[in-house]
C-alpha cells in the first residue's frame, strides 16, 4: 500500500511539474505544486511537505464531508445539503491548498525542470 501511494505521489508530482514547466525550461517549480495537489485531493500537498498527520486530517475531513453528503442527500430536507457540502468541500480545498503553499514556501520546496530531462528533487 505504501509503495502504491509513493508511486502515485511521484507520478502526480511529475505530471503537475511537467505541465507547469512546459513553457519555462530550466526553471524551478516552486511551492505552488503542493498547493495544486491539495486542490485536487485535500492533504496531498501536506503529504508532499512531510506533514503526515495534517495530511491525514485534511483527507479525513474531505471523506467525512462527502460521506455525510451521500447519507443525508437521500432524505428530504428543507436545507440544501448539496450546496452546504459543496461549500464545505471548496472551503476545505482552498484552505488545504493555502496551507500547503505556505508550508512549502517556508521550507523552500522546489522541483527542478531541465531541458534534457525532468528531475524530481526537493528538500524539506
Amino acid at each position: 500500500m505504501k509503495k502504491t501511494l509513493v508511486v502515485l505521489l511521484i507520478v502526480g508530482g511529475l505530471l503537475v511539474a511537467m505541465a507547469a514547466g512546459a513553457s519555462a525550461q530550466d526553471e524551478e517549480a516552486g511551492p505552488f505544486i503542493p498547493a495544486i495537489l491539495s486542490l485536487i485531493i485535500p492533504g496531498w500537498g501536506q503529504l508532499i511537505n512531510g506533514e503526515v498527520n495534517k495530511a491525514i486530517l485534511h483527507f479525513a475531513l474531505d471523506v467525512a464531508n462527502w460521506t455525510i453528503w451521500s447519507l443525508l442527500s437521500s432524505f428530504p430536507s428543507p436545507i440544501p445539503i448539496g450546496y452546504l457540502s459543496g461549500v464545505a468541500a471548496l472551503g476545505l480545498r482552498v484552505y488545504s491548498a493555502y496551507d500547503a503553499y505556505t508550508v512549502a514556501d517556508e521550507r523552500g520546496f522546489s522541483i527542478g525542470l531541465r531541458t534534457q530531462n525532468v528531475m524530481l528533487a526537493y528538500h524539506l
